[in-house]
């Protein structure tokens, strides 16, 4: 999946740890993510969470998708942070599955972003 995710790979986002129903991805945050308060847009977050999420809830096989997310905004990332997202899976059933990821700034570990998404297995 993950050779096929040019968006990811467009941010530099890459997995660092994968694992059954689990992932860890990481992105630095570059000047092109900077938003006009001078911090990383929220929707940079997002997306490290999502694929950190992607590659978890993937990890067993079946294409799945998402079904819908939420995410809390903690703290600030700013430009060179390097931001690390770790996704667990917490239940799966059926088709269905709910995951959190949270996002730390990878030089003090502070909580940058929580994430929460839910999965759907496609037949």
């Amino acid at each position: 999946m993950m050779n096929a995710d040019t968006a990811s790979a467009a941010l530099g986002i890459e997995p660092t740890e994968l694992g059954e129903g689990r992932a860890v991805c990481r992105m630095t945050v570059t000047r092109q993510m900077i938003n006009g308060h001078d911090i990383c847009h929220g929707g940079y977050v997002f997306l490290l969470a999502d694929t950190a999420f992607a590659c978890a809830c993937n990890s067993r096989g079946p294409v799945t998708v998402a079904a819908g997310a939420e995410i809390a905004f903690v703290s600030p990332a700013r430009l060179g942070d390097v931001l690390v997202a770790e996704a667990a899976e917490r239940t799966r059933f059926g088709r269905s599955g709910i995951y959190d990821v949270t996002v730390r700034r990878q030089e003090d570990g502070q909580v940058v972003a929580e994430f929460r998404g839910r999965s759907r297995e496609l037949k």
